[in-house]
């Protein structure tokens, strides 16, 4: 079995020592960038690592910058990594496409978990289903195996997490889904992780099935639930 890379991008040779150290204990092999130029070159190089940790407080350019670019070339999984408990920051990173985030200073322990849920997660996806697989509800049609989206006639562009959720949740329709659960079946996390990443994700799929005449409705205090509009 080959040995995984993670890229690691933050101006702090401490803090990737100290990544570097826990990930090799883990198997892993680390690549490094201190600054956001080099770490967006090395993101997108060929062959990719297989998970980003990066920064948002970098030189050159910023972690937002770099993950909004990575983005619309790849769906490599990334890590953002905040100097404070910014809310802001945190759902400006998941809003550009990141997959998760912790804030420093970090558990170099649970980083690791994380980053091995979000690789178990990306590595063991089933085979792709049969190409006739289509899940339809209201004006939305979605193409499991092309991994496309429709309302109507419309194709509709999704990142990963927003297509797994959506898929989730179709599959699922009327079933109420906690939070921490969808964190579980959509990103992998077999332990308490921030379950404001699943918000997040859902105002995005929100945005993006407008006019679909389905609603992903809020049980407070739960989760939530698909269901066709009223």
């Amino acid at each position: 079995m080959s040995i995984e890379t993670l890229l690691v991008v933050d101006d702090e040779r401490n803090i990737i020592d100290l990544i570097e150290l826990y990930a090799k204990q883990a198997g892993y092999r680390i690549l490094r960038a201190y600054d956001g130029a080099t770490g967006l070159q090395m993101a997108l190089a060929e062959p990719p690592p297989a998970l980003m940790v990066l920064d948002l407080m970098l030189p050159k350019i910023d972690g937002w910058e770099v993950c909004k670019r990575v983005r619309n070339k790849s769906d490599l999984p990334i890590i953002m990594l905040t100097a404070r408990d910014d809310d802001v920051q945190k759902i400006v990173g998941l809003e550009l496409g990141a997959d998760d985030y912790m804030t420093k200073p970090f558990n170099p322990r649970e980083l690791m978990a994380r980053i091995k849920a979000i690789l178990r997660r990306t590595n063991n996806r089933n085979p792709p289903p049969a190409p006739d697989q289509l899940l339809n509800l209201g004006k939305l049609r979605v193409d499991v195996a092309r991994h496309e989206v429709w309302v109507e006639d419309k194709p509709i562009q999704m990142r990963a997490k927003e297509f797994d959720l959506l898929v989730t949740l179709l599959e699922n329709k009327g079933i109420v889904f906690t939070r921490e659960r969808l964190l579980e079946v959509v990103w992998g996390f077999d332990f308490a992780g921030e379950t404001r990443t699943v918000d997040v994700h859902v105002g995005q799929l929100r945005k993006r099935i407008s006019g679909s005449g389905v609603e992903i409705e809020t049980i407070f205090g739960v989760g939530y639930k698909l269901l066709l509009e009223n």
